[in-house]
C-alpha cells in the first residue's frame, strides 16, 4: 500500500506564532512545472494590521539590545539555516525550476548574506556616526538610531535570497519588520520564519506575510504606526501611489529596484532605516 502524502499547509508568521489568516483564505502554490506544492496562507488586511502591532510592541526591545547581541542573534539564524540547508535547496530547486547546485548557491548565499550582516551589527555605529568638530568647548557627537517599524515588499522573483537581503540590513540597526513574502515563491519565506521562532529572535521583531502584495502593500504604506517603506520588490506594483501613500505619514521610503542584483548587501540599506540624533555635551575646562 503506497502513503498518502500529507501536504503542508504553511502559516502567517506573527508576533512570534503562526496563525492562519483571519479570512480564512489560502492559495495554491505550484512548482516550476505547475505541479501542486502547498497552500499557503493568504494574508489580509486584518493580518497587515496584527502584523504592526506585533512589530510595534518588539521594536523598543530589540532597538534597546546591545549591537552586539543583535549580532549574535543574526549570526545564529546563518548557523540554523545552515543546519537546514538541504531542505531550503530541495524547496527552491522545485519552486524556481533550478537544478539542486543552483538551488544550494542560493541557500548559500543567503546564508552568507546573514553573516555579513551580523558583521556589521556592532561596527555600523562607528561608521555612520561621527564626532564632529565644533567652535567652542563642547563635544558634538552624531550616532545612527532606529527607524522603528518598517514594512517591506520582498523581491518577487526570489524564494530566499531577496528576502533576507531585503530583511536583513532592517535588523541589524534595531527595526522590526513586516515583510510580504513573494507570492509565487513563499515557502522559503516562512520555513524562514521557522527558523527565525527557533533562533533567539524576539516575537514580534519579524513577522512574514503571504499572499499578495497588491493588496497588502496599500494598507501597510497608508498605517499611520509604520515609520518606513522598503519598495525594493514592488516594481510590478503601483508603486507611485504607495509611496504617496506613505508620505501622508511622513515614512522614508525605498523605492523599487529591478534585477537580480536588488537589495545586494550594502551599508547603505543599513542607512536607509536610521535616523541621526546629534548631542551636545560641554567639555570639562579643567
Amino acid at each position: 500500500m503506497s502513503r498518502l502524502a500529507v501536504p503542508k499547509t504553511y502559516k502567517l508568521f506573527i508576533g512570534g506564532a503562526f496563525p492562519r489568516s483571519e479570512s480564512g483564505r489560502t492559495y495554491e502554490v505550484r512548482s516550476a512545472d505547475g505541479g501542486f506544492l502547498a497552500n499557503a496562507a493568504k494574508a489580509s488586511r486584518k493580518d497587515a494590521r496584527d502584523a504592526v502591532v506585533a512589530a510595534r510592541g518588539a521594536v523598543a526591545g530589540w532597538a534597546g539590545a546591545t549591537a552586539y547581541n543583535r549580532g549574535q542573534v543574526l549570526y545564529r539564524i546563518a548557523e540554523l539555516l545552515e543546519g537546514r540547508r538541504a531542505q531550503f535547496a530541495a524547496e527552491i530547486e522545485e519552486a524556481e525550476g533550478l537544478t539542486r547546485a543552483q538551488a544550494g548557491a542560493q541557500v548559500d548565499e543567503a546564508i552568507d548574506r546573514w553573516v555579513w550582516y551580523a558583521g556589521w551589527a556592532d561596527k555600523f555605529a562607528q561608521v555612520a556616526g561621527n564626532a564632529n568638530p565644533v567652535a567652542g568647548p563642547y563635544f558634538n557627537i552624531s550616532v545612527p538610531e532606529p527607524t522603528g517599524v518598517v514594512a517591506i515588499v520582498a523581491p518577487q522573483d526570489s524564494s530566499l535570497v531577496g528576502l533576507v537581503s531585503a530583511v536583513a540590513p532592517a535588523l541589524v540597526a534595531g527595526n522590526a519588520v513586516i515583510v510580504v513574502a513573494s507570492e509565487r515563491f513563499p515557502l522559503s519565506a516562512i520555513s524562514l520564519a521557522e527558523v527565525l521562532a527557533t533562533s533567539d529572535v524576539p516575537k514580534g521583531v519579524v513577522n512574514v506575510l503571504t499572499g499578495s502584495p497588491a493588496e497588502i502593500a496599500p494598507w501597510l504604506a497608508s498605517h499611520s504606526d509604520v515609520n518606513a517603506l522598503d519598495l525594493v520588490g514592488a516594481g510590478e506594483l503601483d508603486w507611485v501611489d504607495l509611496e504617496i501613500a506613505a508620505a501622508d505619514t511622513l515614512k522614508r521610503v525605498l523605492r523599487p529596484e529591478p534585477g537580480p542584483d536588488a537589495a545586494a548587501p550594502a551599508l547603505d540599506r543599513i542607512a536607509a532605516f536610521t535616523e541621526t540624533k546629534t548631542v551636545w555635551h560641554t567639555k570639562s575646562l579643567r
